[in-house]
């Protein structure tokens, strides 16, 4: 799964915000295009609620599609090239694919009605034509709501020009208006004496609905009278008399800067370096970033509580984390400031620098209690380590490219990232004139991204050389001994196990030796599994586990309950086997481990099996079958390493008949993956149907 699943989530939609007003005939009409096209676009200038309409019709037709409503948020993408990996991490894929991945994206999205929704789509238009075009070619039950200030220009695309709010009295310009006057003023009502005054506020601002909130939170300062007059006089300052009415685009780009003005020095200092984050920031990231001259970084909290009073920054709270986003159109406004400044390459490099310091605590922490909450924020933190990873490939120095996307191995190759990880790596490596702990880290984290059975003497001599260097040198990173596991998935186990042999202390220490020994006992336990010595490879994973416990560490502990459970399998206990799986398959969720995921449903399958469930078993294996699917790569070794794999197929057809165990599969395979992981985890025992 790509994106945690935030609290407030329907489907793939987050909640919307406050109340929606207006636009009746737009949904109506949104819902009849969707109805009847595949492709609907909605174009229209910045500020006129496109996005905010487009969530709230999605939220409007969710029932219509069943495999789900996913939202995907362009507006904090730089590079295109990055554009299928963002709709797969919007819609849950695993990047652990040898599959091309708009290939196995298209498998995932397949089976049943849905609906993308991708949000700003103009700075990635060419990219963004491409993609939708072959997923609508090759996905006949999608559907597709863009929104764009230009259509896509694919064929079938139908257009929908999202205009200003109605302008009157009784129109939903003043109603808009009214609703977010008296959120941010309680006090504030509607009146005979003071609906025409509204009225000419709505009119000034030509129905724009972001100009209207964000003249409607200066009613905290200002009467309805003053409000008017400093509207007048900011427009006074930039309309030439020859131009009585200004374009809606000078409309909205007034409001916004009457709003600058209005904020203290300080205020404005804040929202120009606020521009650098991409997606959105915690007060921590800003205090770094943002501090320095005369911004203090003890002062910036208070200055973004009053940013948000001002509708300049949104605040949202999830529960667990508060974290704070800019609107796309009042971002550029304080992106157009800090290049005024002569600030914006400095801001950039800090933006850098502590994203490159979040990627080093997070890999030093990554092996202890705190790895669900690196994972969970590593996603949250996604575009701006993105935004940062560009801002290395684009500085002089190669090593500072190597250095964050090495050091991101565990976000790439456990948390389901490894496509745009390989990609991150393979072009750091390019710029990389070779040498060095960097390159070495950076070397050897593509090769874990990558490693697969075509590539398995490449894996060899890297993990090889890697050892030399970290004996020679002392280096204190992490290191995947690939030698053993590459010769084990080609069968080799004899020989793998006397490469492997038990575990040592990795010479530089630290969290790259913890690292190397759980890894050790995750292998051993893999050959000995491999060998059928189930009694040893309990042992061996027993340990495991006991040793991740220790640390509060969850990935390499759920590979330690998938050999217990595949051992329980082996020795006759199948309940054993059940218990400790689910135990397994729910870390692995937790962490976004695709491919532990996959390979904990296929054992669950023969262990409901082996319980005589045969229908669940059955519905399972369609599960397992999407989910190796998405991650393309090839199940753990090959067909002599697992006693189960070749049997419980053909039992479970035997027990079911052809046309029920078909049935099962397919309805398995059909479920979206929070239901299949609810499937995988439901402790019902249903012996008595099977």
């Amino acid at each position: 799964m790509a994106a945690s699943v935030r609290k407030g989530i329907t489907g793939g939609l987050p909640a919307e915000a406050n109340a929606f007003v207006g636009r009746r005939d737009e949904l109506l009409r949104i819902s009849e295009l969707l109805a009847a096209s595949r492709l609907v676009t909605l174009t229209g200038p910045g500020g006129v609620g496109k996005s905010r309409l487009a969530l709230r019709a999605a939220h409007a037709v969710r029932n219509a599609f069943p495999a789900g409503v996913w939202l995907v948020e362009l507006s904090e993408l730089r590079n295109p090239d990055l554009l299928t990996n963002a709709v797969a991490q919007a819609t849950r894929l695993t990047e652990q694919t040898l599959l091309p991945l708009l290939d196995a994206l298209c498998e995932h999205l397949a089976g049943a009605p849905l609906l993308l929704v991708l949000d700003t789509c103009e700075h990635v238009l060419g990219e963004c034509a491409r993609v939708v075009q072959e997923l609508l070619a090759r996905v006949p039950e999608l559907r597709v709501l863009a929104t764009s200030r230009q259509q896509l220009g694919v064929p079938g695309e139908q257009l929908l020009s999202v205009p200003p709010l109605p302008l009157g009295e009784h129109a939903d310009a003043v109603a808009l208006f009214v609703a977010r006057a008296s959120a941010a003023l309680p006090s504030f009502a509607l009146t005979d004496a003071n609906r025409a005054g509204v009225a000419a506020v709505c009119a000034r601002l030509d129905g724009i609905p972001l100009a209207l909130e964000l003249a409607a939170v200066r009613l905290r300062g200002f009467p309805l009278d003053r409000l008017i007059e400093g509207l007048d006089s900011r427009f006074d300052l930039l309309v030439s008399p020859a131009r009585p009415r200004l374009a809606r685009h000078q409309t909205l780009r007034t409001t916004i800067g009457w709003s600058h003005e209005l904020c203290s020095p300080l205020e404005r200092l804040l929202w120009a370096r606020l521009s650098v984050f991409a997606g959105g920031w915690d007060v921590e990231a800003a205090e770094f970033v943002c501090h320095g001259g005369p911004l203090d970084a003890e002062e910036i909290l208070a200055l973004l509580a009053s940013l948000t009073e001002k509708s300049i920054v949104i605040r949202e709270d999830d529960g667990a984390a508060v974290r704070y986003r800019m609107l796309d159109t009042v971002r550029s406004f304080g992106a157009e400031w800090l290049d005024g400044l002569g600030e914006r390459a400095a801001v950039r490099r800090r933006h850098r620098d502590y994203f490159r310091w979040i990627a080093r605590q997070g890999e030093a922490e990554w092996l202890g209690p705190g790895q669900r909450m690196w994972a969970e924020r590593l996603a949250a933190e996604h575009p701006n380590m993105r935004l940062a990873m560009e801002e290395c490939l684009a500085a002089p120095e190669p090593e500072t490219a190597l250095e964050l996307a090495g050091t991101l191995w565990f976000f790439w190759f456990a948390c389901g990232f490894a496509e745009e990880g390989r990609g991150c790596l393979e072009r750091a490596l390019r710029r990389a004139r070779g040498g060095g702990p960097e390159h070495t880290l950076a070397l050897w984290a593509h090769r874990l991204v990558t490693v697969v059975p075509d590539d398995l003497d490449a894996a060899e001599s890297v993990s090889a050389a890697y050892v030399w260097l970290a004996e020679e040198r002392r280096l204190p990173v992490p290191a995947l001994p690939l030698t053993g596991a590459s010769l084990a998935v080609r069968g080799e186990s004899a020989r793998s196990a006397v490469l492997y042999g038990a575990a040592s202390p990795w010479p530089g220490g630290g969290g790259g030796a913890e690292f190397f020994q759980l890894l050790t006992l995750a292998m051993q336990a893999y050959l000995l599994a491999g060998q059928g010595a189930f009694v040893r490879c309990a042992a061996v994973a027993e340990r495991l586990r006991a040793d991740c416990a220790k640390r509060g560490e969850l990935w390499m502990r759920s590979w330690g309950e998938f050999f217990l459970a595949l051992c329980a399998l082996g020795l006759g206990r199948p309940d054993d086997g059940v218990r400790t799986a689910r135990e397994a398959l729910a870390a692995k969720w937790q962490v976004h481990d695709g491919l532990g995921a996959a390979a904990v449903t296929d054992l669950l399958v023969a262990a409901h099996a082996a319980r005589g469930e045969a229908e669940r078993a059955a519905q399972l294996l369609g599960v397992a079958r999407r989910l190796w699917y998405a991650t393309g790569l090839p199940r753990l070794g090959t067909s002599r390493t697992s006693v189960f794999r070749r049997e419980y197929e053909r039992r479970l057809r035997a027990t079911l008949g052809e046309p029920r165990f078909t049935e099962a599969v397919r309805g398995g395979h059909a479920l979206a993956p929070e239901a299949a992981i609810t499937l995988a985890l439901d402790d019902t025992d249903r012996r008595q149907n099977g």
